[in-house]
C-alpha cells in the first residue's frame, strides 16, 4: 500500500512538472520566443543611472548594436531603439529562427528584402540595417521608443517595444561612454579564445564595429592599445572589450586608474602611477 501511495505521488509530481514546462512553453509560443528567462553563469552587470544583467552573448551583441549606431552618426536616441528592439524581437540573442522567415537579432525577414539569412545573422550588418531603416522614418526622433520601432518592424505587437525602453537606455549611456566603469562582466575559465588569435579578433572586431584605424598590438601579440581622444571615448571602447571579454578571451582592460580583470569581474582602482588617460589597454588570455 505504501508503495502504491508513493508512487502516486511520483506520478503527481510529474504531471505537475510537466504541466509547468508546458505552461512555459505556450507563454513562449504565445509571444514569439520572447520570454525572458535566466541568465547563464557568465554575466554581466551594467550599472548607469540604473541597473541591467544580461548574459555574456546578449551583452557582446548590445555592444556592437551600440557601436554600429555611434559608428554611423546615429543620435543616441537611436541606440535607444535599437537595442529596445533587440531586446524584444530576440532578447539580444543572435537567433537562427523566428516567425515565418525571420532570423537574428531584429528578427528580419529575408523575404522582406532585409538581406540573405546568412547576412542577417551577421550583428553589424543587421544593426546597419536597422539604422538605415530607421533613418527613412520621418520624425522618428519625436516619437516614443516603441512608435518609432514599430514604424520599422511592422509587429504584430506594437506596444511590446516600449516595456524594454528603460533597460535600453542603461545600456546606451554605459555602451556610449556616459558612465565610468559601468560594464563589469564574469568569464569563465575556459575562454573561447586566447594568444595571437583572440588579439586579433579584438582588433578586427574594434576596427569593424567602431571604424577604428591604427589599433596598436604589442610584440607578443597578447593585449593590444586603443588610442582615446577624450574620458567617453575611453569608456566606450573599455566597455566595448569588457562585454566581448567572453567570446575574445580578455583577461585584463585598464583605462586611466581603474582596471577589469576576468578573475574577479568587476572594476578596481589601480594606484601604480601608470594611469594612461589617452589609451585603453586589453589584454587576452596567453597561450597554454
Amino acid at each position: 500500500m505504501r508503495v502504491r501511495t508513493r508512487a502516486a505521488i511520483v506520478a503527481a509530481g510529474v504531471v505537475v512538472a510537466v504541466v509547468a514546462l508546458l505552461g512555459v512553453w505556450f507563454v513562449a509560443k504565445q509571444f514569439g520566443h520572447r520570454l525572458q528567462l535566466p541568465v547563464a553563469s557568465r554575466t554581466c552587470t551594467v550599472q548607469a543611472d540604473g541597473r541591467v544583467v544580461l548574459g555574456a552573448d546578449q551583452m557582446a551583441n548590445a555592444a556592437t548594436i551600440a557601436a554600429i549606431g555611434a559608428q554611423q552618426q546615429m543620435p543616441e536616441r537611436a541606440v535607444v531603439v535599437a537595442l529596445a528592439t533587440a531586446y524584444q524581437e530576440s532578447h539580444l540573442r543572435n537567433i537562427a529562427h523566428g516567425d515565418r522567415d525571420s532570423l537574428g537579432l531584429f528578427q528580419q525577414r529575408p523575404s522582406q528584402g532585409w538581406g540573405t539569412p546568412e547576412k542577417i545573422q551577421d550583428p553589424r550588418y543587421a544593426a546597419t540595417r536597422f539604422y538605415t531603416a530607421l533613418k527613412k522614418v520621418r520624425g522618428w526622433e519625436e516619437m516614443r521608443v516603441t512608435e518609432a520601432a514599430q514604424r520599422v518592424q511592422r509587429s504584430a505587437y506594437p506596444e511590446a517595444y516600449e516595456k524594454w525602453a528603460d533597460q535600453s537606455q542603461v545600456l546606451t549611456r554605459a555602451l556610449l561612454g556616459h558612465a565610468t566603469g559601468a560594464v563589469a562582466c564574469t568569464v569563465g575559465p575556459n575562454p573561447t579564445m586566447r594568444g595571437p588569435a583572440a588579439a586579433a579578433a579584438l582588433i578586427q572586431g574594434l576596427t569593424l564595429d567602431w571604424g577604428l584605424p591604427g589599433v596598436a598590438s604589442p610584440t607578443d601579440l597578447t593585449g593590444l592599445a586603443v588610442s582615446a581622444t577624450d574620458s567617453r571615448n575611453g569608456w566606450r571602447y573599455a566597455h566595448w572589450l569588457v562585454s566581448h571579454a567572453d567570446d575574445h578571451g580578455v583577461k585584463r582592460v585598464r583605462f586611466g586608474d581603474l582596471e577589469w580583470t576576468a578573475e574577479q569581474g568587476t572594476w578596481a582602482r589601480v594606484d601604480d602611477g601608470r594611469a594612461a588617460p589617452t589609451q585603453v589597454l586589453a589584454e587576452v588570455f596567453a597561450d597554454t
